[in-house]
């Protein structure tokens, strides 16, 4: 795994072994990041059920203000950590350990508005619509954020409140993405 583009283009990122956590391929977060395109700089970005960090990195490398990754895995928060500690942006990112699925009150506390979301749980477990509908009542997305959605192509996503349109989806293999807007 490495990153695609930006200024940390090139470098390799860690991934635990096992498949307790299943990294974004590269070819997926090459097709968001071209249909993102260079509109992240300066904005803020959570990356929910970062895993390695893939996805949060790759949009610090794309000029990207401050990425929060959140995991409740411990092993995952510590990958996320070793891939993004020698990059030296330290003022421009924070790990969260949180579940998720239960909430996500604690973006609450940064009192940050985010432009840019990623959610990428474990694939087949409901989640990827509980971590969004968690999103969404945390309150803390700007009007017009994207909100892209890593999922297996079998699950559907539902727009879960009418401020939320589905603005596009892509399928790379067993993975959908699926992107949503919001227009609060």
């Amino acid at each position: 795994m490495r990153i695609i583009a930006g200024t940390y283009r090139g470098r390799r990122l860690k991934a635990p072994r096992g498949r307790s956590i299943r990294p974004t391929a590269d070819r997926v977060r090459e097709t968001i990041f071209n249909i993102i395109g260079h509109d992240i700089r300066d904005h803020n970005v959570v990356d929910v059920c970062a895993g390695t960090g893939a996805m949060g990195i790759e949009a610090l490398s794309r000029g990207a203000a401050h990425v929060v990754f959140i995991d409740k895995h411990p092993r995952a928060i510590a990958c996320v950590r070793t891939n993004v500690a020698p990059l030296g942006a330290d003022d421009r990112w924070q790990t969260i350990r949180w579940d998720a699925g239960s909430d996500l009150r604690c973006l609450r506390a940064s009192k940050m508005r985010f432009r840019y979301a990623f959610i990428d749980p474990p694939y087949n477990r409901g989640l990827a619509d509980r971590v969004l509908r968690n999103l969404i009542e945390a309150d803390v997305l700007l009007a017009d954020s994207l909100i892209v959605v890593e999922h297996d192509h079998l699950e559907t996503i539902a727009p879960p409140h009418e401020r939320i349109a589905l603005q596009d989806q892509r399928r790379c293999g067993k993975t959908l993405v699926t992107f949503l807007r919001t227009m609060l």
